[in-house]
């Protein structure tokens, strides 16, 4: 039976499957280390594109419980092995609540690009979903933890401003990138298989 793609709105097995398959593959990205691509200055992530994929395949529903599971993990895995910005990280409203996000615009910036090109609708959906991540984190660093950041990076607060600003282009730009790069394919590939 023919099936569009994130128009299922029962939750069922194959949705249930598709939220664990995809949280394990974020929660070993983040483990592992495989999710961020070094850069000759700051390093990208990657680990929400299974948020992404989830979302634009079987609805905001899954992409939200992705989503979810990979904010609670960040929370975790910055309690356990804390880093430079794991005093913000632990806050939910910077872990979470972005990631959910992810799922509604991803899907919604796919749902409603205009055309049949769905390689194009899918990429449009991968960089709005990518930028709410890059966004969302970021922005809710800065809105509240600007001076604590401050202190922790031993910068004055505007400078502060302007290091947020920067990492966000230049964190952001390569993270959309690669999210395309990869959600398309793979968004492409389950279409197939799912004509089949």
């Amino acid at each position: 039976m023919k099936q569009n793609i994130g128009t299922n709105k029962k939750f069922g097995v194959r949705q249930l499957t598709v939220v664990g398959m995809l949280s394990g593959i974020s929660i070993m990205l983040g483990i592992t280390g495989w999710g961020y691509i070094k850069l000759p200055i700051l390093q990208a992530t990657i680990m929400h594109v299974p948020v992404i994929i989830g979302a634009i395949i079987e609805g905001p529903m899954v992409g939200m419980c992705i989503g979810l599971i990979f904010g609670i993990s960040s929370i975790i895995q910055n309690i356990m092995t804390p880093s430079l910005l794991s005093f913000a990280l632990i806050n939910p409203l910077v872990s979470v609540l972005p990631r959910i996000l992810i799922a509604l615009t991803s899907y919604y910036a796919y749902k409603f690009t205009i055309g049949n090109n769905k390689a194009l609708k899918i990429g449009i959906g991968a960089a709005i979903g990518s930028v709410t991540n890059t966004v969302g984190v970021l922005g809710m660093i800065y809105l509240l933890y600007i001076k604590e950041y401050a202190i922790h990076m031993k910068i004055s607060a505007a400078a502060a401003n302007k290091v947020i600003l920067g990492i966000a282009i230049a964190n952001g730009i390569p993270e959309m990138i690669a999210a395309i790069c990869i959600t398309v394919p793979i968004v492409l590939a389950v279409t197939r298989i799912r004509k089949r």
